[in-house]
């Protein structure tokens, strides 16, 4: 079965779906994007996508294209065409398209909304948790508005690539300061010595994420204590147990940090404990 896009109000055929050139997405990176894991043909973790996709479009005062039910019933039935039952389904949303200029185009430019999904083996990331991953950490060079969910990923990208040509499954941001941001594509957590669960505030210049927010309610469910600061490259890599948080990876084990083994080489039975807490959760409140 060949695979099927909505593109401004039509379902196509995902090899004849197109937008623009002159799209400000393709041009100048102007737009915003989101994604949904999908269990039994449901979006998961759809109220905090939903509430994070209205603030991405007004931060960067990009009209919200339509209401919430319209929106969601364009996601549901892209699931639906693509008789997706377990995987993700992506949304796109850029100011439109114009006559190539920086400034913003004329008021009613329609932004341009663009949905795909694809079928996900869950069962090989699950057996990749069980496992656990490797991270690489790289310099943080994006910008300084990494809060808002835009589709400008170049710097993402290429620590992306370098984890994946050194081995690595992942990579993590650092900043000039030696701190960890977070992932290329994830949220970066540790289990210091001490025992406690750190990641950074979303202060800092961090992506609210939304199963970051779920693991949040998780951690405070299970009694466990957590700080909410910044840590070294050195404290991650003595770390107890190491993990991230992503729509796609859920709550994936990191084992090494620059080829540095964390605790025992294996995932831990925190991380290993809140990732099935956190599928159970999410399984029983997709919609």
């Amino acid at each position: 079965m060949s695979r099927v896009a909505y593109v401004n109000g039509a379902y196509v055929p995902l090899s004849d779906a197109s937008v623009s050139v002159e799209d400000r997405g393709f041009q100048f990176a102007d737009g915003v994007y989101e994604v949904w894991s999908v269990f039994d043909g449901k979006l998961a973790d759809y109220e905090g996508h939903m509430t994070r996709l209205a603030r991405s479009l007004t931060e960067l005062r990009i009209p919200i294209p339509m209401t919430r039910q319209s929106l969601t019933v364009v996601l549901k039935e892209t699931i639906r065409r693509n008789r997706v039952r377990e995987g993700i389904v992506y949304l796109q949303v850029t100011r439109g398209a114009a006559r190539r200029d920086h400034p913003f185009p004329a008021p009613g430019t329609l932004p341009s909304v663009v949905a795909t999904s694809r079928s996900v083996d869950f069962q090989k990331a699950e057996a990749m948790a069980r496992k656990g991953v490797a991270v690489l950490t790289q310099p943080d060079i994006r910008w300084g508005r990494c809060d808002i969910k835009t589709v400008g990923l170049l710097p993402n990208v290429l620590a992306k690539q370098a984890a994946r040509e050194a081995g690595a499954y992942e990579a993590w941001m650092v900043d000039e300061l030696g701190l960890v941001t977070e992932g290329s594509s994830t949220n970066a957590w540790i289990i210091d010595k001490n025992g406690k669960v750190r990641t950074r505030d979303t202060q800092a210049n961090i992506l609210r994420g939304v199963t970051r927010a779920a693991i949040l309610d998780l951690l405070a469910q299970e009694g466990l204590e957590l700080e909410e600061r910044p840590f070294t490259v050195d404290e991650a890599k003595e770390a107890k147990e190491a993990f991230f948080t992503a729509a796609g990876a859920f709550l994936m084990p990191t084992v090494s940090i620059d080829g540095v083994k964390i605790g025992d080489g294996k995932p831990g039975p925190v991380a290993t404990k809140l990732r099935r807490l956190y599928l159970e959760r999410a399984r029983e409140e997709a919609i």
